[in-house]
């Protein structure tokens, strides 16, 4: 069975078991989250909700809070001695899958 979810704008497709990187949450190692904004469930059959399934829920587990690698972003437009060179981090917080539920 799977769910497709939605978390911080964004739609993740998700199984017991997998892990998943979501955007930074106010949530501790070995918490538990209860996700309602299921889209849809399949497995032995397929269900769309309009927009949520009533009374569906999707149980994650924080494993951690970490920051992802480094990317560098770097401008130069060229004859014009302009260069600008920032980096970024993503701050996410690692979950895993416990059970999904409808």
């Amino acid at each position: 069975m799977y769910a497709i979810i939605k978390n911080g704008g964004k739609q993740y497709k998700v199984q017991e078991g997998d892990f998943l990187n979501l955007d930074k949450l106010d949530a501790q190692p070995k918490d538990t989250i209860e996700v309602k904004e299921v889209l849809a469930v399949g497995g032995d059959e397929f269900k769309v909700g309009t927009p949520y399934i009533d009374g569906a829920k999707v149980t994650l587990e924080v494993v951690a809070n970490a920051k992802a690698k480094k990317v560098v972003i770097f401008k130069k437009r060229r004859r014009k001695d302009s260069k600008l060179k920032k980096g970024f981090r993503r701050e996410y917080t690692r979950v895993k899958v416990t059970s999904i539920s409808i």
